[in-house]
Formats: structure tokens, C-alpha cells, sequence
């Protein structure tokens, strides 16, 4: 992998691992377009690092007071009933679908479900999924002739059975094309919660996992160098970092007043227009893998 490439793949990580577009799907789509060899898995998960540290930089003061109230609550039972407390068993809960998937499926998710056909599917079903989700919100919000504003759930009403939920919708995102953000987002929209509850759990939920992907593609590669580039995997991992970080600042200040329908209809423009490429032979569905 070049500097350059590295550069353009850093950007197109920090621009879209928080918008539900996938990031997955847009660094092995950029790799395709561009003629270059697939960036893999493992460069993926290890620069989401970048981004993830993003994460805890914006969020540092919800970590810090979510992190010492569950300790603190391990041996005073007082805590137990505090919020944070439970939203540290709620991020370890709802962590463990992603955990147990992304292990079992590991082969699966660094080879076939790299297929171009694969993502263009995902781009298109979970898009419209998204669509449904944030209809369903807008209409709660904005009520009716016969119809009263519904008032949205907070994170202070997210339970156990919803953490779970939330966890199982964030696995989907081992698939290319999913997308994380937008995985989580739809099954709290779908769920009851509103834009800004959705988001901000989701963001939370992605800490534990993706800081844990890296790290076992991290082990991976020191066990058997070679496979990856370690000087540009890096730099594009801070690029993430800081791309990552403004595009956090802009979304959650956007979620609040406006309709996720953009992020809808890109999605399905862009699943619809792989299917065109790779049907027309302009793409092949494994473009940029090696030895494609």
C-alpha cells in the first residue's frame, strides 16, 4: 500500500464510520474504483482504532463518569441503581452478540463477504430499513391530523432485552455494507428511541468492540508480518482519528433536527449502482482482491 493510498483510505474511514453508510463497504468500494489491491480486514478494523479513539476523546466526560460509577458499583451496592452504573453492564451486554458472531464467523468475514454483490445487497436492504426507522420516528415526533406526538424513549429507559437487541443489530455490521452506526440506529429507531438516544448508545457500543477487533488483528499481524503496511496503516489511522473526530461533531448536532433520508437514498443510489457495474461487466464483484 502507497502513502497515497493510505491517505484517500484514512479520509474515506474518518468520513464515514459514524454515518450509516458503512465504512466497510466504502473502503473496499474505494480500493475497487480505484484499481487497488482490497485493503483487507485487518486494515479496516485497525484503523476504526483511529476513529474509536475519536470516540473517546468527544464522549471522555460519559466514559469517565460511566467507567468509575460501574466500578465503584462492583463493591458499593448503593450504585447499583445509578444510571451510569447500568449502562456499563448495558455496553457489556450488548457487546457480546458482536464478540461471539465476529469470532465464529471470522473466515467468513474476511473472505466471501467481501463479494461486491454481497454489499450492493446490504447497501440497498439496510437503507431501506433505515428508511422505515426514521419514518416511524419522524412520524412519533411530528404527530398528525388524528394523530398525537408520540413521545420517544430516553437511555435512561434502555433495559436489558434492548441492549441485547442493539447488539445483535450491531453484529449485522460484520457483513460489508451494513454499516454499524446505521445497524444500531435503525433497531433503536425501530425500538422506540429517539435520534439522539439511538446514536449515542450506538457510539458507545462500538467502544468495546472495535478497540477489541483491532486488537486481535494487531496480535495477527505481529504473528505473521507481511500482510499488512504497517508505516501507512498508521498514517491512515490518524487521519481517521482526526477526519473521524469532526464528522462525530457534525452528526450528533444533525441527528437532532434533521431526517436520516439523505443517508437512505445514497445507499440505495449506490447498491443500485453496483449491481449496474458489475452486471454491465464494468466491476467484477471481487474487484481488488488479490489476484483480481
Amino acid at each position: 500500500m502507497s502513502w497515497f493510498e493510505s491517505l484517500i483510505l484514512g479520509l474515506v474511514q474518518g468520513l464515514t464510520e459514524f454515518l450509516p453508510i458503512s465504512s466497510s463497504a466504502h473502503l473496499r468500494l474505494t480500493a475497487a474504483f480505484a484499481g487497488w489491491h482490497d485493503p483487507g480486514a485487518a486494515f479496516t478494523a485497525i484503523t476504526q482504532i483511529g476513529t474509536e479513539a475519536a470516540v473517546l476523546i468527544y464522549f471522555r466526560k460519559d466514559i469517565a463518569r460511566i467507567v468509575s460509577t460501574w466500578f465503584r458499583s462492583l463493591y458499593t451496592k448503593a450504585l447499583r441503581s445509578e444510571q451510569d452504573a447500568k449502562m456499563g453492564w448495558l455496553v457489556i451486554v450488548g457487546s457480546l452478540p458482536i464478540g461471539i458472531l465476529g469470532l465464529v464467523f471470522k473466515d467468513a468475514i474476511v473472505g466471501p463477504a467481501r463479494d461486491l454483490r454481497l454489499t450492493a445487497t446490504t447497501l440497498i436492504v439496510m437503507g431501506i430499513v433505515l428508511g422505515i426507522a426514521d419514518r416511524l420516528a419522524a412520524r412519533d415526533e411530528e404527530g398528525g391530523r388524528h394523530r398525537a406526538i408520540r413521545e420517544r424513549k430516553t437511555l435512561q429507559q434502555l433495559g436489558v432485552k434492548d441492549g441485547l437487541i442493539f447488539g445483535f443489530c450491531q453484529a449485522m455490521a460484520l457483513i460489508p455494507g451494513v454499516s454499524r452506526s446505521g445497524a444500531t440506529i435503525s433497531g433503536g429507531l425501530l425500538l422506540g428511541f429517539t435520534r439522539e438516544a439511538a446514536a449515542r448508545y450506538s457510539f458507545l457500543l462500538a467502544i468495546p468492540a472495535v478497540l477489541a477487533s483491532g486488537a486481535f488483528e494487531i496480535k495477527d499481524v505481529i504473528e505473521e508480518p507481511g500482510h499488512i503496511s504497517w508505516g501507512p496503516t498508521v498514517f491512515a489511522t490518524v487521519i481517521a482519528f482526526f477526519v473521524g473526530y469532526a464528522v462525530i461533531a457534525w452528526f450528533m448536532k444533525f441527528i437532532t433536527t434533521k431526517s436520516f433520508m439523505p443517508f437512505v437514498i445514497y445507499r440505495i443510489l449506490l447498491g443500485i449502482l453496483l449491481f449496474v457495474l458489475i452486471g454491465t461487466d464494468v466491476l467484477s464483484p471481487h474487484a481488488g482482491e488479490s489476484g483480481s
